[in-house]
């Protein structure tokens, strides 16, 4: 006997009435939530007087120029310091000093100079000797030998003590570290002589360089452990930079090229879209199949080659990927991931394989629509330029504010004795106060950027409100496009003679009611999911800042709040995409809207089961299949596997770099194209469960869909009832 699991259709609101008069999306329509508009509208120039504000107070040569003690930017135009762009240290060992923790400065002389050192030198060498003129380019500009002594010098840092052989890096000068043979060298020396006739290993230099780049002297060094991070790896980036200046455009022809394979692909889903959705589905899992017998292959011929057992955490992280391929356990993993993957695919395929015909008429249904509105292909390409426009603005107000404040100076002493250590103090009037005298050979020195007004108390709140409002206005652009989208694919839908009742510019008209009457919906849809996910964002702010606790209760509770704002976010989205469908179709308001097409899903529930994931599922292997083809391309070209075009191969250091690129590239683009065709298709159901509400085929009230898809359709969901009724 069946059980009685179904809740009654007047639960979830009573199903739509025939209408005689319902031609699709309402014309005659008014404004919506004018309340949510106009808070919009404020949000918006607010923003505007925000960018003006940070564009008053901020400065961006302060992150693009670093500055030197006095609080020049080096490299700045029509200044003294045009020709000298990168900032020296005098003596960075004092960098590796705690107080840099504290007082937030590296203690040492800062100076703009045009070029590194080359070489090992100290200032008791150099002095009256031929180097002195190559050495005293790194002293304070105006200084001349025998005013001081060398005592006296060093004390006052008019003249570095030491200079060792150096390299530019972030426009900074930092010892030329090179491992040769796990030993760390500086222009291969592992000793060096600092300027106390000292001997000193090179690992205390490169301690120092740590600590003067974590020294927030600037502030885009706010970031944490990054820049120390990069510095290890300072010679990793470089050769990744030199990377993607070779093979640059080879990575841009390989996004055309997903992009033209995209295009041609939703094109010819019009007409064979049942033979090429199951060749896609038939192509990934011989792909993957392909891809075990390969791993299989590789590892039972590296099983007997000396060497190759070696696990990977023995060898470590190393850039060059090629060493990983030259282990049997890394071909192990590969082929045991591509076998679980190929299991799942193949279990899926089995337990919805009579839901594949729905999926795939469905889908040939929103390529017919895409092929009658053609002008939909192109819209994606306007909701690019508007997240573009968002992005750079949030980038440059957050740039802006980062650089607002005044130079602020500290007493840095010669020594750990002075009371006034990091007192603030002003450049100009320093020589004239006591400072000097109960402190000698302390100096003024540039700090950092700052305030105590009002402004700069609540930068950090500025900065929030910039975020903030950037979430919102991206989600509101997202609306604007499946809103848009959905009003153009709905009046294909709802015309009875297709191609002929289908309004004249369907995607104009979608566009301007979605504009004109409903920003105040979409406004309200975005400002609900920017708060949850500035929530979210909070939250993983406090889930770094706690990484090291103790406290496991903590952790445990922030996990389980991550993870329900994640289900939240996905949850809000879901209502959202289809309450923006259902305004573009009737124009009522976003709370009413969201209630219709919840009641309406929770009526045809069966149907949302039967479809919703099963499409998904399809347009991901679509997706997976374009990325992952381009990418197999990618990766023989790259690695000169194609005799024809051998000599066009740019010389590259890590092969990855652009062929990963590539693969995430193509996948983003491949997700754009799919996205549209997942909105079609979703803006079509929930038209069609409507149209099975409305109407019952007769003549009098006749389906809108087509006679095939109404066949499947119905077919499928009888077996779903009978598969719930067992």
């Amino acid at each position: 006997m069946a059980r009685k699991t179904d809740i009654p259709s007047s639960y979830y609101g009573e199903p739509r009435k025939f209408d005689p008069n319902f031609r699709g999306p309402v014309h005659n329509r008014s404004c919506t939530d004018v309340v949510c508009c106009v808070i919009f509208i404020i949000v918006i120039l607010g923003y505007i007087a925000l960018g003006t504000v940070a564009w008053i107070h901020g400065d961006p040569r302060k992150v693009v120029y670093p500055t030197d003690s006095h609080g020049q930017f080096c490299g700045q135009q029509n200044s003294p310091n045009a020709n000298k762009a990168i900032l020296f240290y005098f003596n960075m060992l004092k960098c590796a000093n705690p107080a840099v923790l504290i007082n937030l400065q590296c203690p040492t002389t800062q100076l703009c100079v045009s070029k590194c050192p080359d070489r090992f030198a100290t200032l008791l060498d150099a002095w009256n000797t031929k180097n002195w003129e190559y050495y005293k380019k790194y002293c304070k500009p105006g200084f001349e030998i025998g005013s001081k002594t060398v005592a006296e010098v060093i004390r006052d840092e008019d003249c570095p003590s030491m200079i060792v052989p150096s390299r530019p890096f972030l426009q900074r000068c930092f010892p030329d570290f090179i491992t040769r043979n796990g030993i760390l060298t500086v222009a291969n020396q592992t000793i060096f002589t600092d300027g106390d006739n000292n001997k000193r290993s090179v690992s205390d230099l490169k301690d120092a360089a740590k600590a003067a780049n974590s020294a927030p002297r600037e502030l885009w060094t706010d970031v944490k452990g990054t820049i120390t991070n990069l510095l290890n790896a300072k010679e990793v980036g470089m050769k990744i930079f030199e990377d993607y200046a070779n093979s640059w455009d080879w990575i841009l022809i390989g996004l055309v090229i997903t992009m033209v394979v995209s295009l041609v692909f939703i094109l010819l889903l019009r007409f064979t879209a049942g033979v090429l959705l199951w060749l896609i589905v038939f192509g990934v899992i011989t792909a993957v199949a392909f891809g075990i017998w390969h791993c299989y292959w590789e590892y039972v011929t590296l099983s007997g080659k000396p060497g190759a057992n070696v696990t990977i955490s023995d060898i470590g992280f190393h850039t060059d990927f090629s060493i990983y391929l030259q282990l049997s356990q890394t071909w192990l993993i590969f082929m045991i991931s591509l076998s679980v993957i190929e299991t799942i695919i193949v279990i899926m395929l089995i337990f919805l394989r009579t839901r594949l015909r729905i999926a795939i008429a469905l889908l040939k249904e929103g390529s017919r629509a895409i092929s009658y509105i053609m002008s939909t292909l192109f819209y994606p390409i306007i909701t690019f330029f508007l997240l573009a426009v968002c992005i750079a603005y949030w980038a440059v107000i957050a740039v802006f504010l980062a650089s607002s404040g005044n130079a602020v100076y500290k007493v840095t002493p010669a020594d750990d004795k002075c009371m006034y250590s990091n007192i603030t103090c002003n450049p100009k009037t320093f020589r004239q106060t006591n400072i000097t005298k109960v402190c000698p050979g302390s100096q003024c020195m540039f700090a950092f950027y700052g305030g105590e007004s009002v402004y700069h108390r609540y930068i950090l709140v500025l900065h929030l409100c910039n975020l903030f409002a950037f979430l919102w206005l991206v989600n509101f652009t997202i609306a604007l496009g499946q809103c848009t989208l959905a009003g153009a694919f709905a009046s294909y839908y709802w015309a009875l003679k297709k191609p002929g009742d289908i309004p004249a510019c369907p995607l104009y008209s979608a566009f301007s009611r979605a504009i004109r009457y409903h920003t105040g919906s979409l406004a309200f849809g975005s400002l609900i999911l920017a708060v949850v996910q500035m929530i979210r964002i909070v939250l993983e702010y406090l889930d770094q800042k706690l990484k090291g606790s103790q406290n496991g209760c903590a952790r445990f509770l922030l996990c389980c709040l991550k993870c329900c704002f994640w289900c939240l976010e996905h949850f809000i989205k879901f209502i959202n995409r289809n309450a923006y469908i259902m305004i573009a179709i009737y124009g009522k308001n976003f709370c009413t809207s969201s209630k219709d097409a919840f009641f309406l899903l929770m009526r045809n529930v069966i149907r949302v089961a039967v479809l919703d994931k099963v499409t998904d599922f399809l347009l991901f292997l679509g997706k997976l299949l374009i990325s992952g083809s381009v990418g197999v391309l990618a990766f023989f070209f790259f690695t000169r596997k194609i005799p024809v075009i051998q000599a066009e191969v740019p010389s590259l250091n890590y092969y990855w770099v652009p062929l990963l690129t590539v693969i995430f590239g193509s996948y983003m683009i491949a997700h754009g194209f799919f996205n549209l065709y997942a909105m079609c298709v979703d803006t079509l159901f929930l038209c069609f469960c409507e149209d099975l509400e409305r109407n019952d085929g007769t003549s009098s009230r006749p389906y809108y869909m087509s006679p095939g898809l109404h066949k499947i359709l119905r077919k499928g969901e009888e077996g779903a009832k009978l598969c719930a009724a067992s």
